[in-house]
């Protein structure tokens, strides 16, 4: 049914099909853990240099863990809390160049260096986030913020 691809090595590009492969993958599935997973493991496959890829889904007022591929994870994260927690009380991006200069971090895998959590905003509601962390500091920049936005923008058509 789905097998990896191999990238042009163009970014843009290669963003590009991981965009058109991520609509293919969730286009009318309606089940959110189905369409979370499929999510992580599509991300994971397409990104380097990432030891973490996931969800974590808001529930009374804590993101819990949700679909994710890497290794065992924080289970709880308060809001506002760490990078994901304050993605959500900013409900904004979180591009965060080395984790040990961000105030409060929540070290799950010490090996994590650097890391991007997208807020997913459904139906005008925190949903909860997309979570990425890299063991390298400053693995992500620009252009993986704005493709990796536009990625969560699909997996969230797929939860209303």
């Amino acid at each position: 049914m789905f097998k990896a691809s191999n990238y042009s090595g163009n970014r843009v590009k290669d963003y590009e099909l991981l965009l058109q492969q991520t609509k293919a993958l969730l286009d009318g599935e309606p089940d959110h853990i189905a369409n979370l997973s499929n999510a992580s493991a599509l991300l994971n496959q397409f990104l380097e240099d990432v030891n973490w890829v996931g969800f974590y889904i808001y529930k009374e007022n804590e993101l819990v863990l949700g679909p994710f591929q890497g290794l065992p994870a924080c289970i709880r994260i308060p809001n506002g809390k760490g990078v994901c927690g304050t993605a959500i009380e900013k409900k904004e991006t979180q591009l965060v160049a080395d984790v040990n200069t961000f105030p409060g971090h929540i070290a799950c895998d010490s090996a994590s260096q650097s890391e991007i959590v997208v807020p997913l905003i459904v139906n005008g509601n925190i949903y909860g986030v997309l979570d990425i962390d890299s063991p390298s500091i400053n693995r992500f920049d620009e252009t993986d913020k704005e493709y990796i936005e536009k990625f969560a923008g699909i997996v969230q058509l797929s939860l209303n």
